[in-house]
């Protein structure tokens, strides 16, 4: 059995719609800070998609699912930057070496979180696919014919139903995972007790929450405008933003009192 004392919370901050930019302004001093295993991080993430468009090639649904897979599962990929914010918030200076330690220590919790973010990631593709089909007028194969025959057309119609589908199957998977991650690196809680106390912290602050998820959803969508290269930064960002998040959101959390990890 190893010891993890859980990061000590800070003043009870006011939660309000600056919150955001402030979880920003303090993730990018992280990010400056300790710049080699953030960049690091945002490097592998956006070779492995650009690995992803040359395996999917011109095959539309591939690629979507592809993709909604790996935004899906990118919080999980993070949980290094999230581990070497918690240790400067501490005093300590955590490098490459301790975050490759983190991911071998094999805790089944993340594991576990991981498939299950992967099988909501799958839902939405087949739910996705199953639409499209129904109602589109055409076979849709290629991006092109996607963009052609449901982005494109004068209609309101598809587009925005896909759309409006989208957004309802990710807020769940946003609540479920915003605070549970970071909370699995930070206390020795089981995944449903993070789970539940990340519904409770959306819930208590739905209008920030639904900013913050906006915001990672542009900020993501301009990292991936820029053929991926964007995310190199952008991901490390938001990952030591998302642990200021989740420091100032569950501040009076009786979960974190907890100090033994099995």
């Amino acid at each position: 059995m190893t010891m993890s004392t859980p990061s000590a919370p800070p003043h009870m901050t006011p939660i309000d719609l600056r919150s955001p930019l402030r979880w920003l302004r303090l993730g990018w001093s992280d990010l400056r800070r300790n710049p080699v295993p953030a960049l690091a991080h945002g490097a592998l993430i956006c070779t492995f998609g650009w690995l992803v468009l040359w395996l999917a090639g011109d095959h539309f649904w591939l690629l979507a699912g592809a993709f909604s897979g790996f935004l899906i599962v990118a919080p999980i990929l993070a949980t290094g930057l999230y581990h070497i914010s918690r240790s400067q918030a501490a005093g300590r200076e955590a490098g490459l070496q301790e975050v490759i330690g983190l991911w071998r220590s094999g805790d089944g919790r993340l594991v576990r979180f991981g498939l299950l973010l992967g099988l909501a990631g799958t839902g939405w593709v087949l739910t996705s696919a199953g639409l499209i089909t129904l109602l589109s007028p055409v076979p849709i194969e290629k991006p092109l014919d996607f963009l052609r025959h449901v982005v494109l057309v004068r209609e309101v119609g598809l587009f925005e139903i896909w759309l409006l589908m989208g957004a309802l199957l990710a807020a769940p998977v946003f609540a479920s995972s915003v605070m549970a991650i970071p909370m699995l690196i930070d206390t020795p809680v089981p995944v449903s007790l993070a789970v539940a106390e990340s519904w409770r912290t959306v819930a208590s602050h739905p209008a920030v929450m639904t900013l913050w998820a906006v915001i990672i959803a542009v900020l993501s969508g301009v990292g991936m405008l820029t053929a991926m290269l964007g995310l190199v930064v952008i991901i490390p960002w938001l990952a030591h933003a998302s642990w200021h998040a989740y420091l100032e959101l569950t501040a009076g959390s009786p979960y974190k009192q907890v100090t033994a990890r099995s």
